[in-house]
Parts: structure tokens; C-alpha cells; sequence
């Protein structure tokens, strides 16, 4: 079986990974970095037939560049980028010699018998990730279930989620979809963006995927990511455990208050809640869950704001660890008016069928140096040297029982 181009536009990213862009081009554009691909699956094969379309596919992104018209568009909805940042993004490409499938020294977490890692400057790596897991997806579920076979599945399933949500047997009040690094297919997300637009669905604040959110007029939503703090661990000048204050800092030095939203759990929620005092919380619009009990993260954050003099109801709490329509109703109705309350929803929606891939694409050295996602919950871990975790728990341990204060 022979695909479509997958990726036709180096704009078909995530959102946040402009912004983080911006943050590495003006203050960390010596740092290097190595990725690697997990696939968390326990019972998915990757046939050689699959791995080289994957192959193609990738052969295909990394012969693209950004049009003018992309440029420009950039620079009208991202008000907040900067003209010699834009001007860069006019000559940025894809480097098909940094990314390396099945060869040479990449490693695989697990039997899937699929290893991709990235290597290089972060400038080119970090845009690697968004576009390798759509090709993933989209070449396992073609092979498996042949190309669109299960288009009508999914807009049927889909359709009737939205149609109870139009009835009000669901209550999630604003939310934003975040599905491209899992979607079923780029023809399907792209219905579904569409659908929600022409629908009128309430609530509906945009997508993370800039490609469609041009394509649509829709906001392009996101912020920034767990590797804006794996590579901070990469600095060896710092102790890896206050990586959340250097990545404050720099967003801040970067956005001032726009972009506001920080991501909390890269090396859990506790050590980063020792760096957010009441400078970067007035600062910053609101937090991202990510992992652990969103109820209990959800009060520990507003205990937080309120420890800090700050009134909960002018911040926003943004969740977008595998969420239903269901589980964002619990949610929202147990916070209604005491925060502001949003919604990033991924998987659900642009892989509604029955076995969606669970796979990610993570840093997993910085500068020489090996770096860790910690989130709260230790499925969502990721390292490859063991020392290393033992290493970040201990400073993590260490500020947590001998810092006291802001």
C-alpha cells in the first residue's frame, strides 16, 4: 500500500510548538538534543511494510518548507512572534539526516519492533515530534484497517457525541481540540474540525493544529510542553529540580503575559508549585494538568492562588490528560465558579474507535547530558538512564523536604 503525502505543510504542528520555537531561536539556540519514539501499547506490531511507508512519509515532511502566505499568517495570529523569528521560519526545513528509523543507534522502549530518535539542534528536532506521530498513526490504522475503511465509523460515533453534547447531556463549557499526534487519519481530523466549526458547536475555543486552525479561522490554541523543562535539565549550571523556574523565567523574559498557560507536572506538581510564587502566578493566566487526579491537582492549585493572595476565579484551570465528554463534565461542574474552567481534548475526539495507539515522541538527552519527563503518575515517565532518575527524585526529594516558603 502506497499513501498520500501524510504532511504537506510544516505548519501541520501543534500550536505550542511555534511558541517554544520562539523561546529556543532568541535564548537557547546553541542546545542539542536527542528524541526517541515510544510506543506504549503492549500488543501493537509495526510491519516492515508499515515501517517503510513510515520511512516515505518522513522522506516526503522533510522536503517541505513554510509558504509566504504561512509566514503571514503566522504573523497576524501569533501577534506575539518576532520579526527576525519569522524571518528564520522562512528558511527553516526538515533535516531527513536527523532523523534515524531502525538504524544505527536508536532504541526501541519496547517490541513494536518501530525506533525512531531524532538528534541534532533542538531548533530542528523539536518540530520532528508533531509530524512523526501523525505519520505513525495514520500509516498503523491505513495498513491496518485499509485507508478509509473506518471513516463512517468515526463520523458516526463522533457525531453522536456532539449531537448529546447539543442536548445537554454533557457539560463541558469551553475546550479546544488537541488531537493531532494521535488522530486517526489527516482526512478525518480534518472533517472533524470542520464539523465542530459548521455545526457551531458551543463552547468550541479552536484546535492545536496551526494547519487547520488557518485553514478554518479558528483560534490555533497551545502554550508550551514538557520539553521546555527536560531542557532546561539539560543546563548542567543548574540543579535539574529547579527546571520550572528557569522555564518560567524565560517565558516570561520571552511573552511577558502573553502565552500564559504553564504546564505543571514535568517534574511533578509539588516541585513545581516551589517556583510559581506570586510573581509568575499573576503572570501567567492559568495552569495545565496533565497527569494524576485532576480533582485533587485541580484543589491543590487553588489552594495555591489562594496561599498567594490571588483570587482562583481570575485563573484559569486547563485540563488535558485523556479526557472524555463525561470526564470534563465531573470536572467542570465540581469547579463551576470557583475558577475559570478549560478543556484540551486529544484522543477522544480524533480517534474515536476502539484502539487507538498510545505512542510518544520525548527528549530524552539535552547537551550530553540524559533529561526525564517525572509527571504524577509514573505511566507517563519517561528516561532512558536509570542513574539519572535517582538523580532528579533525589533533588526533587531534597527541595521538597528542606525549602520551605516562596
Amino acid at each position: 500500500m502506497k499513501l498520500e503525502p501524510i504532511i504537506t505543510t510544516p505548519l501541520e504542528t501543534d500550536a505550542y510548538k511555534i511558541n517554544m520555537l520562539q523561546v529556543i531561536f532568541s535564548q537557547f539556540s546553541n542546545d542539542r538534543t536527542i528524541w526517541a519514539f515510544k510506543c506504549r501499547n503492549k500488543n501493537v506490531k509495526f510491519t516492515a511494510e508499515m515501517i517503510d511507508e513510515i520511512k516515505d512519509q518522513i522522506d516526503c515532511y522533510c522536503r517541505l518548507s513554510f509558504a509566504d502566505d504561512e509566514i503571514e499568517y503566522l504573523r497576524n495570529a501569533f501577534t506575539w512572534l518576532k520579526p527576525n523569528f519569522l524571518d528564520f521560519l522562512r528558511f527553516w526545513h526538515p533535516w531527513r539526516n536527523e532523523i534515524f528509523i531502525n538504524e544505527g543507534d536508536a532504541q526501541s522502549y519496547n517490541d513494536c519492533g518501530l525506533a525512531i530518535e531524532c538528534r541534532g539542534p533542538q531548533l530542528d528536532v523539536t518540530m520532528y515530534e508533531i509530524p512523526i506521530l501523525a505519520i505513525v498513526n495514520e500509516v498503523y490504522f491505513a495498513f491496518k484497517y485499509g485507508g478509509g475503511a473506518k471513516n463512517e465509523e468515526f463520523k458516526r460515533r463522533t457525531t453522536a457525541k456532539f449531537e448529546a453534547l447539543k442536548r445537554g447531556e454533557y457539560d463541558i463549557g469551553a475546550f479546544s481540540e488537541f488531537g493531532l499526534r494521535r488522530r486517526y487519519s489527516k482526512e478525518m481530523q480534518d472533517w472533524l474540525v470542520n464539523y465542530i466549526v459548521s455545526e457551531g458547536i458551543p463552547g468550541f475555543v479552536g484546535t492545536s493544529n496551526v494547519h487547520l486552525a488557518k485553514k478554518y479561522g479558528v483560534k490555533a490554541v497551545g502554550t508550551m510542553a514538557h520539553e521546555m523543562f527536560q531542557l532546561m535539565q539539560g543546563h548542567h549550571e543548574y540543579n535539574p529540580a529547579y527546571s520550572n523556574m528557569l522555564v518560567m523565567k524565560a517565558w516570561v523574559k520571552e511573552y511577558q503575559t502573553d502565552n500564559g498557560i504553564a504546564l505543571t507536572d514535568a517534574i511533578t506538581t509539588d516541585c513545581f508549585l516551589k517556583d510559581f510564587n506570586k510573581t509568575y502566578a499573576t503572570l501567567f493566566n492559568g495552569v495545565r494538568h496533565d497527569s494524576g487526579d485532576p480533582i485533587a491537582w485541580g484543589e491543590k492549585m487553588l489552594a495555591h492562588f489562594r496561599m498567594l493572595g490571588i483570587d482562583p476565579m481570575t485563573k484559569t484551570l486547563l485540563f488535558s490528560d485523556s479526557l472524555n465528554f463525561d470526564k470534563a463534565t465531573g470536572i467542570k461542574r465540581y469547579f463551576e465558579n470557583r475558577c475559570r474552567v478549560a478543556f484540551g481534548i486529544g484522543t477522544y475526539l480524533s480517534n474515536p474507535l476502539d484502539d487507538p495507539l498510545n505512542i510518544v515522541h520525548k527528549m530524552v538527552e539535552c547537551n550530553g547530558t540524559p533529561v526525564a519527563k517525572l509527571s504524577d503518575v509514573e505511566g507517563k515517565n519517561m528516561c532512558r538512564n536509570e542513574e539519572y532518575i535517582s538523580y532528579l527524585r533525589r533533588c526533587i526529594d531534597w527541595r521538597l523536604a528542606h525549602e520551605s516558603g516562596m
